[in-house]
């Protein structure tokens, strides 16, 4: 769950809402070669589900002692750990690439808690599941590194927008910002072309809320609401 904290209200957008947007973004995505990659489809499905596993935490939601709602990143590490496995099997039948490209996504964003204890098992069974996919599209395995640029690509400029977050985000040889509502992203990836951003959350009381099941029910009776902006390329 990714939580927009307002003064009055939390905004709220489920992690497959925000996957689903970073798909649509890089599906205009003209640089780097994407557009003729002949991986672009599976690339593309990758970065739309590569949030699969978040389906269940979303919909059981988390709370803290205090009763605050957890997002993506306060959730403890235990639930972190268990989407990944999750996300990768989602897909790991059809497309066994597609799903690797998950699994790196669990390890690369995680990466910095490698050395972490807590993590050693993570990392080893998450090292061992890619390995596997991979033994199963042997002939797309060493483009691995390459195509899993564009799938943490859009996860990053998707999470800038639904997370509302203005600091300058540094990308090879350029920036994202957020100003307002529109996504600037520079040097400019859609070939002049601007590009909508509608993502669906909910709306809740910003308060402390008993358990996690009073976040759900009033998660439940909230109105659909469309966060819209637009995303656009500069020199």
């Amino acid at each position: 769950m990714i939580i927009r904290r307002e003064r009055t209200t939390f905004f709220c957008i489920t992690q497959p809402n925000h996957a689903a947007l970073a798909g649509e973004l890089m599906a205009q995505w003209k640089m780097d070669g994407l557009a003729d990659n002949p991986r672009r489809d599976a690339i593309l499905h990758a970065t739309r589900e590569h949030d699969g596993g978040w389906i269940e935490e979303d919909a059981a939601t988390h709370v803290d002692a205090t009763g605050e709602p957890l997002d993506f990143v306060a959730v403890p590490p235990t639930v972190k750990q268990r989407i990944w496995p999750r996300a990768a099997a989602r897909l790991a039948a059809a497309s066994p690439y597609e799903a690797a490209l998950i699994a790196q996504h669990a390890l690369t964003v995680h990466g910095q808690l490698r050395q972490d204890p807590m993590w050693t098992l993570f990392f080893r069974a998450m090292e061992k599941t890619k390995a596997e996919l991979l033994s199963r599209c042997a002939d797309h395995a060493p483009h691995l590194d390459e195509d899993y640029r564009f799938v943490q690509t859009g996860d990053q400029l998707s999470l800038i927008f639904c997370n509302g977050w203005t600091a300058p985000f540094p990308r090879q040889g350029g920036r994202a910002v957020l100003a307002g509502s529109t996504l600037e992203i520079a040097p400019d990836p859609f070939g002049g072309a601007k590009v909508p951003l509608r993502v669906m959350g909910r709306r809740i009381p910003a308060r402390s809320y008993s358990s996690a099941a009073d976040l759900r029910d009033t998660l439940a009776e909230a109105a659909d609401e469309v966060l819209e902006g637009v995303a656009v390329g500069r020199a």
